[in-house]
């Protein structure tokens, strides 16, 4: 619980930094008197409840895919209970929509986090703001560094300062309510209501700022399977919660001390002296902050990997207890480069707070949805509960979607753009895929008929063994059929290979592998994996081994198709994305490297694709 405390909450649990200052935002208009100051509260609170504590800690979390959360997981329960067509018409354009705008996300809460925690010198030491934005970088610069280490060793690092965040969060609130107890009634929601009535269509400006509390909430999600679901909810009950809701109750009580405190009521609420250690507080718990998001976006890339969504890249493992602890570096790099370049343009956290909320809103609204197609076709709730339950949340979610839109000219664009181009990739490598699957089936022999010929006519056999690696779950291997055709020979010894992932996170090893002889030392093999799991030919081979068919690695050859792409627009796809398509597949992980394979044992066949 307290490593779940320092990798998954620190997004959400950091929000009380500037969540409550940009609603009173002087570009809002809105004064922050004694009515005002009551009915944002009441709706920091009950966004809490109805959002975190019920949709997510209540419902989503049960919708977990063997251990691992997130829309990718998701999308694969859902294909698993109906098939194919209806994911690919409907969920896969859904759920890639909603793991880009969690990556788009990513790239957001690093900044502002941080930057709003930087920001507090300028209270503890007046004249300084010249440093917040060096400091800003070097943090950043800091975080991103050490994420080689791995979420479990930071977790156990960060864990401990998140606790003790928490429990200053808690007492700071308490100190400002107890100047102040009458700030208690603002969690009765019918100062929510009548702050609408009074405000009304204006008050949906406000909500996009209210929706800055739960930011991160989908993060701890997306980061279930790093700790699994119970440390998170109690984590969530017993710290979180509490310390969330007493230190928003305690900066309203300070703003309605002085009102003039309402330009950083978090700072303000700290007494005298204390200030800078906060500052220095705040900072560790922001960089944990971003922590969250970062091990969320880790996670939902080696699913797309691994489930067709995104060419292979490299992924390191970091722990060898828990598989879900993974490092990602040219993940890690990218997110660098972009929340540096976020913290450089818009130079403060309220500028960048315009920015913040869109991406996490609108994948929100796709989680509710998802689920309860989940709680429909996999828990089996009556029809007419699934509708309350997609009503009731979608109508929270579109609120604050809504609420959000109006921020686009002033930065929400940026989250847009950053899904958008994320969407573009993932749905052109699947097309991609799919297209060139097609193309080599249409040119491929069948496997059966391939080995009846050699047993008629058998070639010419040279000692050792090779293991032809494809795709393709019926047809012969081109590099298999190209060797026969020019070299007129064949190993003592033959495997072809094919890795398959499955919709499910982990496949049990003793029923993960296939084989089936063709004919005498001709095998065909099967390799099935779930989809947080990395294929290692090693393992494969041990695997083989326990069931009477050795190939030793040492005297193994390992023949790959390398194709190359020639995008001609000629298969469904126009011209433009199949070049992107052609980038993409130039600068994929080579499979040497991502299955750990030894390079000198491999051949690799060229082979030319027009598409």
């Amino acid at each position: 619980m307290i490593a779940a405390l320092g990798v998954t909450f620190g997004d959400i649990g950091t929000s009380p930094l500037y969540a409550l200052r940009e609603c009173f935002n002087p570009s809002h208009n809105l004064p922050p008197t004694p009515e005002n100051v009551f009915g944002i509260l009441s709706l920091i609170f009950w966004t809490l409840i109805s959002i975190v504590t019920v949709k997510y800690m209540v419902f989503v979390l049960r919708a977990d895919n063997n251990g691992e959360g997130g829309i990718l997981s998701l999308m694969a329960l859902i294909q698993g209970a109906t098939g194919r067509f209806y994911v690919e018409k409907f969920f896969f354009p859904i759920g890639l929509l909603g793991t880009a705008l969690l990556v788009g996300d990513g790239f957001i809460t690093p900044a502002i986090s941080v930057l709003s925690a930087i920001e507090g010198l300028t209270v503890a030491l007046p004249g300084v703001e010249h440093w917040v934005m060096p400091i800003t970088i070097a943090v950043l610069f800091a975080l991103f560094f050490i994420q080689s280490r791995g979420t479990g060793a930071i977790g156990k690092l960060f864990g401990p300062v998140i606790l003790l965040w928490m429990l200053t969060m808690a007492g700071l609130g308490v100190y400002g309510i107890s100047q102040n107890p009458l700030i208690l009634k603002s969690l009765s929601p019918s100062y929510a209501w009548q702050f609408y009535l009074v405000h009304g269509s204006a008050s949906v400006v406000i909500l996009a700022s209210v929706f800055l509390v739960v930011t991160g909430g989908e993060a701890l999600y997306a980061d279930m399977g790093h700790f699994g679901k119970r440390p998170i909810r109690l984590a969530w009950f017993y710290f979180v919660f509490p310390a969330l809701v007493l230190n928003y109750l305690g900066q309203g009580a300070v703003i309605l001390k002085d009102v003039e405190n309402a330009t950083n009521p978090f700072f303000k609420l700290a007494p005298e002296g204390f200030v800078l250690p906060l500052v220095l507080l705040s900072t560790m718990a922001t960089v944990t902050a971003s922590q969250a998001l970062i091990s969320g976006v880790f996670s939902v890339c080696k699913q797309a990997v691994q489930l067709g969504f995104y060419p292979r890249i490299q992924i390191k493992h970091t722990s060898r207890e828990e598989i879900g602890q993974i490092y990602v570096p040219v993940v890690n790099w990218v997110l660098l480069t972009g929340v540096l370049w976020l913290v450089i343009t818009f130079k403060t956290s309220s500028n960048l707070a315009s920015a913040y909320g869109i991406a996490v809103s609108m994948t929100m609204a796709i989680t509710t949805l998802l689920t309860a197609t989940v709680a429909r076709i996999i828990w089996k709730w009556q029809l007419w509960k699934v509708i309350c339950f997609a009503l009731f949340f979608l109508v929270i979610d579109f609120v604050f979607v809504f609420s959000c839109m109006t921020k686009i000219m002033d930065g929400a664009w940026i989250p847009l753009l950053i899904c958008a181009g994320i969407f573009l990739l993932m749905s052109t490598w699947k097309k991609g895929r799919e297209i060139l699957s097609n193309y080599l089936i249409e040119r491929s022999v069948s496997l059966e008929e391939f080995v009846r010929n050699i047993t008629v006519e058998p070639p010419k056999r040279v000692p050792g063994g090779a293991i032809y690696m494809t795709g393709d779950p019926f047809g012969v291997p081109l590099p298999l059929l190209q060797n026969m055709k020019h070299f007129k020979v064949l190993h003592e010894k033959i495997a072809v290979l094919t890795i398959a992932t499955e919709q499910v996170p982990f496949v049990k090893r003793d029923g993960g592998l296939l084989i089936r002889e063709l004919a005498p030392n001709f095998y065909r093999v099967f390799a099935i994996y779930g989809f947080m799991e990395t294929p290692k030919i090693r393992e494969i081979l041990d695997l083989c081994h326990a069931q009477g068919v050795e190939f030793k690695i040492e005297d193994t050859t390992f023949v790959l198709g390398r194709e190359t792409i020639l995008a001609k627009g000629m298969r469904g796809m126009s011209a433009w994305r199949e070049k992107i398509f052609a980038v993409m597949a130039r600068n994929a992980q080579r499979p040497t490297a991502f299955f750990g394979i030894p390079a000198s044992s491999v051949i690799e066949v060229g082979i030319q694709i027009e598409i």
